[in-house]
């Protein structure tokens, strides 16, 4: 039992520190995403070492103590993802006039065919500004009802897992389709005209993930998300960045891109939020993120419902309010942050031409 304990317990403090050594390998960047998971298992092996085996040796007190220090700095890094840390974003008592702007989000999972219990789903929650992703030319032909009611539409269906599509019930300003890092992966970039006049910058997102069967570093998604991080900081608009980043909201790269950006998380405070993997609840972490400047405060944020997919789409409604810029303090880089925002995006770079 000892032994058995011992050698899960030492693995579970390996998964902790690997991430610690900032490197891209996806082997090391894949322990950013579990952190729940290894921490559930550290409580569950401590209080196994304690009842089973602990013999008030030092060999064994000092295992408890890294193993217990481990479970500290698990929980440090999704502290701020509970209820119990102060929002990043205000609560906005708003309920409907023109400065409101509802956006929903889904990873419809390319090979998924359960297109119409997607489409109920976001019918329901009428935003007005709807993003898909995974989604081929099936799915375009599928979804093409929502160009009735959502005409401004950008589409770059793509058989590869990272086709886009964009559908607007307001103006899209200057939409553009950019392959920011890999020429095969796509972000859409517009800006979205309100009923009240405001003019909002929208950047949609899904980066590969650091994974054997796709990308074996995390170079080239650090590097996507970093580049429309330095973009958005230099315009000081009304910018909302959303989609499915294949990183979890506790990761360096994710804290990195907010001092980069200058950007809001509404999660921070609020929850995890949980989105991916959607039929196995014991595996579950947050994907799909929206970030947004901080002119705008909360009306609502939710998880909707499963529709076949691995992902549960996510639908965020956020109030345009001049006087929450000075309210909500953006989050603010150093310049080690700067040089290592402008290290991964050179690396990216110099490795793709």
């Amino acid at each position: 039992m000892s032994i058995v304990l011992t050698t899960f317990g030492l693995l579970l403090i390996a998964a902790t520190l690997l991430p610690l050594l900032r490197k891209d390998a996806w082997w090391v960047r894949i322990f950013d995403f579990p952190r729940l998971q290894i921490t559930v298992l550290i409580v569950a092996t401590f209080a196994a070492y304690l009842i089973f085996w602990w013999q008030f040796r030092l060999i064994e007190n000092l295992f408890l103590t890294v193993l217990g220090t481990c479970l500290i700095y698990q929980a440090y890094l999704m502290y701020p993802y509970t209820p119990l840390a102060r929002k990043q974003v205000q609560q906005s008592l708003n309920r409907g006039d023109g400065s409101i702007l509802s956006l929903v989000f889904a990873n419809v999972l390319m090979e998924n065919r359960n297109a119409s219990a997607l489409k109920r789903i976001i019918t329901g929650v009428d935003a007005d500004i709807i993003l898909f992703v995974e989604a081929d030319a099936w799915w375009q032909e599928q979804l093409a009802e929502f160009e009735m009611t959502h005409p401004h539409t950008v589409q770059q269906p793509q058989d590869n897992t990272y086709g886009m599509l964009l559908y607007s019930r307001f103006g899209l300003l200057n939409p553009k389709v950019k392959f920011l890092v890999q020429d095969d992966v796509p972000s859409i970039h517009a800006r979205v005209k309100l009923p009240s006049g405001e003019e909002v910058e929208l950047r949609c997102l899904h980066p590969r993930p650091p994974f054997p069967t796709e990308d074996e570093r995390s170079t080239e998604r650090d590097a996507e998300l970093l580049i429309v991080g330095k973009e958005v900081k230099q315009l000081r608009s009304p910018i909302v960045v959303l989609g499915d980043l294949n990183d979890v909201a506790w990761s360096r790269t994710n804290y990195l891109f907010q001092d980069i950006s200058g950007l809001l998380d509404p999660r921070i405070g609020r929850g995890f939020y949980n989105t991916f993997h959607a039929k196995y609840f014991f595996i579950r972490f947050p994907l799909d993120h929206f970030f947004h400047s901080n002119h705008f405060r909360l009306v609502d944020f939710s998880r909707l419902a499963y529709f076949g997919s691995d992902h549960f789409p996510v639908h965020i409604k956020i109030s345009y309010e001049p006087d929450a810029e000075r309210e909500q303090q953006e989050p603010e880089g150093d310049e080690s942050d700067r040089t290592e925002a402008e290290e991964k995006i050179a690396k990216a770079k110099a490795e793709s031409d």
